[in-house]
């Protein structure tokens, strides 16, 4: 097929179908015409594909083919309804059906972190096999560690930190699918966490250490833990599917109740980062300040295992009661309290 022809020959209708998709009220006559171009165009697209695929020209019609099919069917409206039933039910039962994941991601995460930390205060010669110098051990041990939370303006200080971590939990989500991309990154982040840690408590600055990273630590270092065992679960959910679904079925149920994960953790790492950027550098006294921390980490716990074990219980109780009601239940923000 000479390529160049083709395009010649519906470039017209591919600039009408778009100007049309650009129309914010089309006439009846013109939706009309819209439905026949986006169907062709659509068609064009499948050709191209399959005997030239001229990877410009497929952006270029796939781009075209989804702003008119978005234009066609019109946006779906926000059904406020669901907020609270994602938040008193999706989301907590998304992290708590991952519980076992992510508490044993956690445990791993502590036991590589002190074991390099008691290697580190036992052997004051290994952070210079790291490349760090003695000036270098005494500027974060006496400065710099304690200065990090407060060296920056709060807001922007705040920001980052939700980035970071953010970017983190990402990874973690993405990379579950593979599993052992999950373990690397825990790895990384567990030895740089140990070697701080003994370095501090080394050099008998481990009262600070603690108490400047409880206050935030505590809930971040938590959502991290979450969002490995949220995205090891989906990976794990590829690897052994079950008696009942497919490889591609187990995989795609576990994907849609990480993404649920997904958006709750942005508004948990968002918490974290306040407490980083407003409570940790505060004036508060340390013990007041690693009471918030606790507290607010606490409250987290609670959602999770008892809001979630609820909501796992209430869809038990649907799966029982028949399908009728879990239809039912899909389209009430509000949970069915388990029997």
């Amino acid at each position: 097929m000479d390529l160049d022809a083709y395009v010649a020959e519906h470039r017209g209708e591919w600039r009408r179908l778009e100007v049309l998709s650009r129309r914010r009220k089309p006439t009846a006559a013109e939706a009309d015409e819209m439905v026949l171009l986006y169907q062709r165009v659509a068609t064009h697209l499948s050709v191209v594909r399959s005997r030239t695929p001229d990877p410009a020209l497929v952006a270029e019609l796939s781009r075209l083919v989804l702003s008119a099919r978005a234009a066609i069917t019109g946006a779906q409206p926000v059904d406020w309804r669901r907020v609270p039933r994602f938040l008193a039910h999706d989301l907590p039962l998304a992290f708590y059906q991952a519980r076992r994941w992510w508490i044993a991601s956690a445990v791993c995460f502590l036991l590589v972190a002190a074991a390099v930390a008691a290697w580190v205060i036992g052997d004051p010669t290994l952070p210079r096999a790291f490349g760090m110098s003695e000036a270098d051990i005494d500027s974060l041990v006496n400065h710099d560690f304690e200065s990090y939370y407060s060296e920056n303006f709060a807001p922007n200080f705040g920001l980052l930190v939700w980035t970071n971590n953010a970017w983190i939990a990402a990874q973690c989500l993405a990379a579950g699918v593979l599993l052992l991309p999950v373990a690397f990154i825990l790895w990384q982040n567990a030895l740089s966490i140990g070697m701080v840690a003994g370095l501090m408590i080394g050099n008998g600055r481990g009262d600070l250490f603690f108490g400047l990273i409880a206050p935030h630590g505590l809930l971040e270092l938590t959502a991290i833990f979450v969002s490995a065992g949220v995205g090891l679960r989906v990976g794990w959910a590829w690897v052994v599917p079950g008696p009942l679904l497919t490889r591609g079925q187990s995989l795609a149920a576990a994907a849609r109740q990480g993404i649920t994960g997904a958006v709750g953790l942005v508004g948990v790492l968002a918490v974290a980062g306040l407490l980083e950027a407003f409570v940790t550098p505060s004036f508060l006294p340390l013990i007041v300040r690693d009471a918030i921390g606790v507290l607010v980490w606490s409250l987290f716990l609670a959602y999770v295992f008892v809001l979630g074990r609820r909501a796992e219980r209430a869809d038990l109780v649907l799966a029982v009661d028949g399908p009728d009601r879990a239809a039912a239940a899909q389209s009430r923000p509000v949970l069915f309290k388990a029997r």
